[in-house]
């Protein structure tokens, strides 16, 4: 893949709560949905810019969502907080290790690095790790960092009794990407830090109030404050119809779903497979049918 010289390539991994859609046991209208969209793994990013390929949280279907999006290349792993529907995937990064032969870079809170270790204590105390098991590189996130041209602002947002850490990807000072999941209120400070990103991704878990996590309303009200370019709700629980809720959107809101992809780059592209983000003046289009064909990708020319 060529980027030009300021762009973000995202795909989205997971899109779905703890438990992912469907879940055990039910036979609701979602968790029984044959719309692809309404099937979801554990919430996770892959970031990719001109230099880096950044992967957020390690879900326990890491191993499946990389074969599915065919990744071959991650080189540093972020994590936004230790719940296990984040980081029990961790031990999946070693195939990513053993491909390019060294340790992978891990950044995190301290709190959140203590508890992967203690989940993960084997990778952490290993002196001297086979290379074909995980190697890691950790780093304690404290503040801003740069990974190549891309500088990685990290935002505490509140999540029930712990802290998540959302992260703002900049280049050369331009806001392009802010990544707020499992939040249940998002901060003026990290508002301020956010405001006018070109993408805005965001926890939305269901209509209902949830105590740690935001739900569409408050969602809603936090988009109104960044004004982003582009809207994308994730974290969705089996209460969330793809095609229903969809439909109950402002324009510049859409919601994610596993497998779609967005090209954020300074030169225009062309739309992909139906679908190009409608604050931009472009079009979402589906099959006019019970079932909803796979979308792959979001192609978005911005000026930076």
């Amino acid at each position: 893949m060529i980027f030009p010289e300021h762009s973000l390539d995202i795909t989205f991994l997971g899109t779905g709560t703890s438990q992912g859609v469907p879940i055990i046991g039910c036979s609701c209208r979602v968790c029984t949905s044959l719309d692809p969209r309404d099937q979801r793994t554990r919430t996770s990013l892959l970031v990719r810019t001109p230099s880096h390929h950044i992967l957020i949280d390690t879900t326990p279907d890491l191993r499946f969502q990389c074969l599915r999006e065919k990744i071959s290349r991650v080189d540093a792993t972020l994590f936004t907080h230790p719940h296990t529907d984040h980081i029990m995937g961790f031990d999946d990064l070693r195939r990513f290790c053993e491909m390019k032969n060294r340790a992978m870079p891990i950044y995190a809170a301290s709190y959140t690095m203590g508890k992967i270790r203690d989940a993960f204590q084997f990778v952490f105390d290993d002196p001297k790790p086979s290379k074909n098991y995980l190697r890691i590189e950790p780093h304690i996130i404290e503040g801003s960092f740069f990974l190549g041209n891309t500088e990685i602002v990290p935002v505490p947002l509140p999540h029930g009794r712990m802290t998540t850490l959302g992260f703002i990807f900049k280049q050369e000072g331009v806001p392009l990407l802010a990544y707020f999941t499992d939040c249940q209120e998002v901060p003026q400070e990290a508002i301020t830090a956010a405001s006018g990103a070109k993408i805005l991704i965001l926890d939305a878990l269901r209509d209902r109030p949830h105590p740690t996590h935001l739900n569409f309303e408050g969602a809603f009200q936090v988009t109104q404050h960044i004004k982003a370019e582009q809207t994308f709700f994730l974290h969705f629980c089996h209460d969330v119809l793809h095609a229903e809720k969809e439909l109950q959107l402002p324009s510049g809101v859409d919601l994610a779903f596993d497998g779609l992809k967005i090209n954020l780059s300074s030169k225009s592209t062309a739309a992909a497979k139906g679908f190009v983000a409608p604050v931009l003046e472009q079009i979402v289009s589906f099959p006019s049918t019970t079932t909803c064909g796979r979308l792959d990708e979001c192609r978005v020319g911005l000026d930076f």
